[in-house]
């Protein structure tokens, strides 16, 4: 693929699996409206109100404002002349603090892999046949991805690797030591309860089980000996000491792994999404299966990767851990299936050329510039944070705060996402994009889970929904069994993120939130409407301006103020004739937004772009 930064800010350029695949429009496109007088209007729109909606986060974040003195205190001092930076979130500074030390890791990680390539691997290679050569390249990445993730393990958790290991081990020996009818729900139960274990014994304190597992000593004149030996231990807990709080992403490959095996056991007992290719040919083996259907094993789709990327004899405990453990993607992801893993180690994809990674490279440093520019001048989560008297801010201002604290909390996942999956591109390991649209470019509910967190929502789908019978059931009631599906999917997700009553509220507020949309689409069929499409168009617009605000509601409840401001919040702006006024203003707004966001997606269907959200 030939080096083009004139396509910098298309979804192409975020990953390979946008590329058309014919370079023809699709046959669902419209032609393009953007020089239209409709489209003229929305352009004033946008030329007026983004500026006086920055100007007005801008402005209460300046020392004239009244609430300043409460929130001084959470701010830096910044890199930007004359201005302070705003590095309150806890869980943003973690990753902005070391950005340093990771740029450093990630350009070593990559050479070393040449390095050892060029050095161990490639005289091992030459000794092969051309047959098992991939086998070789295999067992080499395998090699080098565990002594890197046992170094990179010992570096961020210290001591707490033995516990991580232990973990590791149990969890593998109920994929393939159980009986085959047991694993699944064994495996369920061994791991949401890792997720409350984790919590609770805040990550298995040394102290803490000594105190358990030891009577208790005492000297010879009857003081008590407080286990120095254990709080010793403790001390030794690297640079990430609480090494649970970022598990829950380990805990996901877990799962991944134990399905994968089982499903890889009997394929015509597997997972609903499998291909079920061994059913067709049940004594053929993956490669004489791979022939039949007439697929390159150099060059497999993402789903063949993902569903058949294995053979029976990789699962064992060496490749497990290598891909537990795989260094890039160790922290907080993207996730990659065991299958997927082992066939992107046997076979380089083409997508990890310098002509992608450069371009990708640039979208992440314009995201983290983008970021630095506004925590130095919009202090948005210090205002959060000081527990303001919202009664002072105008409903304007209000909704602005709420609205760009959306902003810095997406980029805040955006970020640390980005920089982890530019590390494993380089490394020759093509996960899939986390975040594909700008929160601000979200029409639908629905779709926008498929887009936000992309790789969690994949593995949910697999793991967890379709198996459960996802939107399929037959009958009257098969809207309930679909919602009650969701519910229980985002139960687990909620649960996932976090063990605590907001993010349980904020997972059934956003399937209560996807209900309108559903219904509506029942009520408003696109079929009815192929006739008047801009009638239709219309009127979805009126539909998305609720979305965002039932969406923007949701995520204020569950990762911003909680319930309680959430709750002042809206009061303060619907508790007088002023806010109600603004609200029908903001209304409008939002419908204009909505028919930007579908000309955008128009312009992708008129590029060939398969996308769905």
């Amino acid at each position: 693929m030939k080096l083009d930064l004139t396509n910098l800010f298309n979804v192409e350029t975020l990953d390979a699996r946008f590329d058309p695949k014919t370079g023809e429009p699709l046959a669902t496109a419209q032609p393009s409206k953007w020089k239209t007088p409709e489209y003229y209007l929305y352009y004033a729109v946008f030329l007026t109100i983004p500026p006086l909606m920055t100007w007005c986060v801008y402005d209460v974040s300046q020392s004239h404002n009244s609430n300043y003195k409460d929130f001084e205190r959470l701010l830096s001092k910044g890199w930007i002349p004359g201005r302070k930076v705003d590095n309150s979130d806890a869980q943003y500074r973690s990753f902005r603090d070391n950005i340093p030390y990771m740029a450093l890791v990630l350009m070593i990680h990559p050479l070393l892999r040449r390095l050892y390539e060029s050095v161990v691997a490639s005289s091992t290679q030459e000794r092969q046949s051309e047959a098992n050569a991939t086998e070789a390249r295999l067992q080499g990445r395998v090699t080098f991805d565990l002594a890197f993730a046992a170094i990179f393990l010992t570096a961020l958790h210290g001591i707490s690797a033995v516990k991580i290991f232990t973990i590791l081990w149990i969890n593998y020996k109920i994929a393939t030591a159980l009986p085959k009818q047991y694993v699944g729900v064994a495996t369920w139960i061994f791991n949401i309860g890792l997720l409350f274990a984790n919590e609770l014994s805040n990550g298995y304190q040394f102290a803490w089980i000594a105190s358990y597992l030891l009577p208790p000593q005492t000297t010879a004149g009857g003081e008590k000996l407080t286990g120095d030996w254990a709080t010793r231990l403790d001390s030794l807990s690297g640079l990430i000491p609480r090494w649970h709080i970022l598990f829950n992403i380990t805990v996901l490959r877990l799962i991944a792994f134990n399905f994968d095996y089982l499903w890889s056991q009997d394929r015509r007992a597997s997972s609903p999404i499998e291909v079920c290719l061994h059913s067709v040919f049940p004594h053929g083996s993956i490669a004489d299966t791979l022939q039949k259907k007439n697929l390159d094993p150099t060059n497999l789709s993402e789903r063949d990767r993902t569903e058949i990327g294995a053979k029976p004899s990789d699962f064992t405990f060496r490749n497990y851990v290598a891909y537990i453990l795989y260094s890039p993607l160790y922290l907080v992801g993207p996730i990659i299936n065991f299958n997927d893993y082992i066939a992107q180690s046997r076979h380089p994809l083409p997508t990890t050329t310098r002509s992608r990674l450069i371009p990708y490279a640039l979208r992440f440093a314009f995201c983290l510039l983008f970021m630095e520019v506004a925590l130095h001048y919009l202090y948005i989560v210090a205002i959060s944070k000081s527990n303001p008297d919202w009664s002072i801010y105008s409903p304007f201002q209000l909704s602005m705060l709420g609205y760009f604290n959306l902003h810095i909390i997406w980029l805040k996942l955006l970020l640390p996402w980005r920089f982890f999956r530019l590390w494993s591109l380089l490394d020759g390991v093509d996960p899939p994009e986390n975040m594909v649209r700008c929160i601000s470019n979200q029409p639908s509910t629905v779709a926008f889970w498929r887009g936000h967190h992309r790789s969690y929502n994949r593995w949910v789908l697999r793991y967890i929904y379709i198996p459960m019978g996802g939107s399929q059931a037959s009958g009257r009631h098969r809207k309930a069994r679909a919602a009650l599906n969701y519910a229980c999917v985002f139960t687990f997700v909620a649960l996932w993120h976090d063990i605590n009553l907001r993010l349980l509220i904020w997972g059934w507020l956003v399937v209560l939130f996807v209900l309108p949309e559903v219904l509506a689409r029942m009520v408003f069929p696109a079929r009815r409407w192929k006739d008047s499409p801009n009638q239709y168009r219309w009127l979805c617009g009126l539909g998305v301006a609720g979305n965002c605000v039932m969406m923007m509601t949701s995520s204020l409840v569950g990762f911003s103020v909680g319930v309680e401001g959430t709750r002042e919040w809206v009061g303060s702006v619907l508790g007088n004739a002023g806010g109600r006024v603004f609200l029908v203003a903001a209304w409008a707004t939002l419908f204009v937004g909505a028919q930007v966001m579908f000309e955008w997606r128009e312009s992708e269907r008129r590029r060939g772009v398969p996308v769905k959200f």
